[in-house]
């Protein structure tokens, strides 16, 4: 939770914090942790019917969709106060499916919008370093791997994810220790970065 909770007390002036106006769009696993902090309109959206089923089997009281062609959102330009992606870099390994979904994440931003992203950063520790050097020759970038499954993930440099947000003003950042699912301790980078006005 504290990773979220570093954006949560960043957001400033931002409308999606008062409790009748703004819209927040999240993936589904926070959903419910941006309307506890005073989100009024939060939108979850997700690339798995049936973990969006689950989500809004949890969360009744938000809206939840299915996204038919990611990045795509089916939402105007300027639809939304804040955005939040946490570790879904990490599942988009090619740098232009990545800079696909950022772009497309400006568009629904309205100006002065926020962007807040926490996502892992390349690993020290010797399991992932092999997994680096096995499979950088395959995918073309170092920290693109393959695990177990079969399922591809991307651990980043810092000044890629840095660089992902240069159409943005990063207003905070800091560097922390997350839980994988499978209980390993992981280096990540939380950005907070702000749209320019217009």
């Amino acid at each position: 939770m504290a990773a979220v909770e570093f954006g949560f007390d960043q957001w400033g002036d931002v409308d999606a914090v008062d409790d009748d106006a703004g819209q927040v769009a999240v993936d589904g696993r926070v959903a419910g942790l941006a309307r506890a902090h005073g989100f009024a309109d939060v939108v979850g959206v997700g690339t798995s019917p049936g973990l969006v089923e689950r989500a809004r089997r949890d969360l009744p009281d938000v809206t939840f969709r299915v996204l038919a062609e990611p990045p795509l959102l089916p939402w105007a330009d300027a639809s939304f106060d804040a955005v939040l992606l946490l570790a879904v870099l990490t599942c988009v390994p090619s740098d232009a499916g990545q800079r696909r979904l950022v772009g497309e994440l400006a568009r629904v931003l309205r100006p002065g919008g926020v962007l807040y992203v926490s996502d892992l950063v390349l690993q020290s520790d010797e399991r992932s370093l092999a997994r680096y050097r096995r499979d950088a020759g395959v995918y073309g970038t170092y920290g693109v791997f393959e695990v177990g499954d079969g399922v591809v993930c991307r651990h980043h440099r810092a000044e890629w994810l840095r660089g992902l947000l240069e159409d943005f003003s990063v207003v905070a950042s800091r560097a922390l220790v997350v839980e994988s699912m499978n209980g390993h301790p992981l280096e990540a980078l939380q950005l907070l970065a702000r749209l320019p006005d217009v």
